[in-house]
């Protein structure tokens, strides 16, 4: 394939489209670069798979490659391309969570044991595969997407880009750290509790966790009793709304089925002035967290940029009330019916095998009273969003994402199952509320501790808010030029 005829002198080299790009590049300039033809898709999946190996044994960020598929895909997708075919994202390469169902893959969700091969694909790949994309593989999460960490006997630790002694967070930590650390453009994560926007945080990424059922969980219908939802992680916001407009849409046999949105169009646009909230306390989880000194100094940078860009910032406090026991009810029963699914259960981790006893227990009716309860906690805590009578009339809620910077690798092993939820808690007491609720949320980077480590601040809204938290996150993006700083891997 040769590119169009062009003027050169007679020292300039002609570039050889086909040869691994030399820097990563970003989702949305992928695209436009295989466009205009100054690069191709086998060139960007083949660059794509050398860093994955040559970063695998440091960071650790996939379970299982598939290179072979993935070059064939982007030798496919370049004849399409050459023959003048668009698509949001014909030929470029992607990662996917270990959670998420591949066509002839396995489905380890971070266990240990054999599993048998996918065999279709979930909707949210089927509808990657739809834009284009090359899939490249599947990305570490710890186990049943239990933690805020990316650990795990079956695979090892899923290490930080931005400091390999610490943790890219989790569950997505594998999709996180793949992007942070340029492997990829953008991957999809999931977001159970947090999953997308704590390993955003931690690696200085935007993660979008969508309203429910924006992005098909399919094959499974309630993923988790309503609580996750699949959500993009990338460098930029461009790129995360690139990634969710090019995946989102339901299966016919999903349950929740939002209005679409265009958060392509809401990064571009200009939001006017908004009333913003800013909340630090938590809701209650009887650990006394505060938000650590330096995470605090982050967000309040946001909030003062925020100020800086003409909206109204005031302190408030959410009506959370006690929404912890809405959630772990369904967070439990979410777990067990995933482990009791496993081949080998005494594979499981022994903190795994609580979980299964805990989620079987308070299954049936009381997982169906945590979930009628939402609909009361919708109306107590939405009366932060409501401009009428009786509401306190704020457009965006505020919040530090996570309440610390990322541990260390280790700081979670030999802990009890009481032990890891407390220090969990701890650590992340911020995001899962909004998984309660099913409403949308956005990490936005906040910078660096003194140490170098990412922290992260999230843009919340109530139902179906995706496009105006799109829109301020890319106001603040322009401001604050978060994409200008990379990990030291990346040099």
């Amino acid at each position: 394939m040769s590119s169009a005829p062009v003027t050169r002198t007679a020292e300039e080299p002609v570039p050889d489209r086909d040869a691994p790009d030399p820097a990563p590049r970003g989702l949305a300039d992928s695209v436009r670069a295989l466009a205009d033809g100054r690069t191709t898709s086998t060139a960007l999946v083949t660059a794509a798979l050398a860093r994955i190996e040559a970063s695998q044994g440091t960071l650790n960020a996939f379970r299982h490659l598939r290179a072979e598929a993935a070059l064939t895909e982007a030798a496919e997708a370049d004849r399409r391309l050459a023959a003048g075919e668009r698509l949001p994202l014909l030929g470029v390469p992607v990662a996917v969570k270990d959670d998420t169902d591949v066509a002839g893959m396995p489905t380890y969700f971070g266990c240990a044991g054999e599993r048998a091969a996918a065999a279709t694909d979930s909707e949210a790949v089927r509808r990657l595969r739809a834009a284009g994309a090359v899939i490249v593989g599947k990305t570490n999460s710890c186990e049943l997407g239990q933690w805020p960490f990316t650990e795990g006997a079956a695979f090892g630790a899923t290490r930080n880009p931005w400091h390999t002694d610490h943790t890219p967070g989790g569950s997505s930590g594998g999709s996180a750290a793949a992007v942070a650390a340029g492997l990829v453009p953008a991957a999809l994560g999931s977001d159970g509790a947090g999953s997308v926007r704590i390993p955003a945080a931690w690696t200085h990424l935007v993660g979008i966790k969508p309203q429910r059922g924006r992005i098909s969980v399919h094959p499974h219908s309630d993923a988790f009793q309503g609580l996750t939802v699949n959500g993009p992680l990338a460098r930029t916001v461009e790129d995360a709304a690139l990634l969710l407009d090019a995946v989102a849409g339901p299966h016919p046999e999903d349950p929740h089925r939002p209005p679409p949105v265009d958060a392509s169009a809401a990064a571009r646009r200009d939001l006017g002035r908004l009333r913003i909230a800013l909340a630090w306390r938590p809701p209650l989880t009887l650990t006394g967290t505060a938000p650590h000194p330096e995470v605090r100094r982050a967000v309040t940078a946001i909030a003062e940029a925020l100020a800086r860009l003409g909206h109204h910032v005031e302190e408030a406090r959410p009506r959370y009330g006690l929404i912890g026991l809405g959630f772990v009810p369904r967070a439990t029963a979410g777990i067990a019916e995933l482990a009791a699914l496993h081949p080998e259960p005494a594979l499981l981790d022994v903190r795994t095998r609580s979980a299964l006893r805990t989620g079987t227990r308070l299954g049936g009716r009381v997982v169906r009273a945590a979930r009628a309860r939402e609909v009361h906690q919708h109306r107590r805590i939405g009366a932060l969003f409501h401009h009428g009578r009786g509401g306190a009339g704020f457009d965006v809620l505020l919040t530090p994402t996570t309440a610390m910077p990322p541990p260390r690798i280790g700081r979670f092993d030999g802990l009890s199952a009481w032990r890891t939820d407390v220090a969990m808690t701890e650590a992340c007491p911020y995001a899962w509320p909004w998984n309660v609720l099913g409403w949308p949320g956005v990490n936005v980077p906040a910078g660096f501790t003194r140490d170098g480590l990412p922290v992260g601040a999230q843009l919340l809204g109530p139902s179906r808010g995706e496009e105006r938290l799109v829109s301020l996150a890319a106001q603040l993006e322009a401001e604050l030029r978060w994409a200008d700083h990379r990990p030291p891997l990346l040099g």
